[in-house]
């Protein structure tokens, strides 16, 4: 575990003072990050496109395909350089892929924006949580990380409720264009509020930028190797993240087969977002949480996701968004324990390594679910999607 130095006589102000601009910026930067009015309609517009399951599936593999090729040596790159440029060019990625989806409608257009999408997924995965990490260590303040990070991750799905109360309305005024010139707009913002992020931190030197970002990589999987509690660490953020995140995905077509008309589909989507809203808020509470309890959570959300999936109704979509919320209790909580076992320069690499772990397992989520969403209900495909968790609870539980 990263060992916080002592804070000076004096310095105490100060650090509250750092601390609380650290959070402010990473507050508003999670915010606009997931203030995108096309996140919860964007299924629905490719499904009016004309694409088949199959297609959509393949454009959300194709954006884990890009975060895969990209993930590791991004992480690389931003401990050798700076891991505040990732986070501000990132979003002017999304700017251009956005654009494309309602200028040109079509699946080639979907692609290159996923692929846009990807690489700004990669640039900012790992360098965010690397910066606070090291920012609050620095400030003497590293075990807030997992309070600090649970409460980003809050303000960001409040404000995806944000997106879907306001989805809604902007759809009936202007359409997909309107939707699209919003969601434009946050990811400017958010390039903005970036370049806002303290980093003290001098970048890794080992000539140029190339070889620093190989070496600090090869570094970095030495650590992994070496060390089994970070291997483990490792191993299983992506056995929690990587189910859920790929249903997220279908959320808007898993509502939408509850008979609701498609302007209600916003508003039923905001409900099931309450769920990793409180499960972020939580985090603080449920850190001290045994590798049991963490099974346990697990457990219990599964059948929760099994039961409100194949309900059909509004309720079952309640049910559902209790099982998002102890996912996501549970991978915050998985990603703090990363953090706290991570030495050394490295935390960006390894932080990568684990989200390319994530879309690994999401790219074969996303498969599967092509093959059963096709000749079955979209019920009863979220429904066997609850069988990993309940595999990973057991594990858990017996490795206690």
């Amino acid at each position: 575990m990263t060992l916080s130095p002592a804070c000076a006589p004096g310095a105490e102000n100060t650090g509250s003072t750092g601390v609380r601009r650290l959070t402010a910026t990473l507050y508003g930067y999670a915010f606009l990050d997931d203030f995108v009015l096309l996140y919860p309609v964007y299924t629905l517009l490719f499904s009016d496109t004309g694409l088949s399951i199959w297609q959509i599936s393949s454009l959300f593999a194709l954006w884990s395909i890009t975060g895969i090729l990209l993930e590791v040596p991004s992480g690389a790159w931003a401990d050798a350089v700076s891991r505040r440029l990732l986070l501000w060019l990132g979003p002017l990625l999304t700017v251009v892929g956005f654009a494309l989806w309602v200028i040109v409608p079509s699946y080639w257009a979907f692609a290159l924006g996923f692929v846009l999408w990807g690489v700004r997924g990669a640039l900012g995965s790992g360098a965010l949580e690397a910066l606070v990490y090291d920012e609050l260590d620095r400030l003497g303040a590293a075990d807030r990380y997992a309070r600090v990070i649970g409460r980003a991750h809050a303000v960001g799905m409040v404000a995806v409720m944000a997106a879907m109360g306001l989805a809604g309305p902007v759809l009936d005024f202007g359409g997909y264009p309107a939707v699209g010139a919003a969601s434009v707009l946050a990811c400017v913002l958010t390039s903005v509020v970036a370049t806002r992020f303290p980093e003290h931190r001098d970048a890794v030197s080992h000539g140029d930028d190339q070889v620093s970002a190989l070496t600090t990589l090869r570094a970095g999987l030495v650590e992994a190797r070496r060390d089994r509690s970070v291997r483990g660490a490792l191993l299983l953020v992506p056995a929690v993240g990587a189910v859920w995140g790929a249903l997220d995905e279908y959320t808007p077509l898993l509502v939408r087969d509850t008979g609701v008309a498609q302007q209600t589909v916003p508003y039923l989507l905001l409900v099931i977002w309450v769920g990793p809203a409180i499960g972020s808020l939580l985090t603080g509470a449920a850190e001290r949480l045994s590798t049991t309890g963490l099974g346990v959570v697990l457990a219990g959300s599964a059948l929760a996701l099994a039961a409100g999936s194949l309900m059909g109704t509004a309720a079952g979509i309640g049910l559902v968004a209790v099982a998002f919320g102890g996912f996501q209790l549970v991978n915050v909580l998985a990603d703090a324990r990363l953090q706290d076992r991570i030495e050394g320069a490295h935390r960006a690499t390894l932080t990568s390594v684990a989200s390319m772990g994530t879309e690994l397992a999401t790219v074969g989520v996303f498969a599967a679910y092509a093959s059963v969403g096709a000749p079955y209900t979209h019920g009863i495909a979220f429904a066997v999607f609850a069988v990993p968790y309940l595999v990973t609870a057991l594990v858990l539980v017996r490795l206690e």
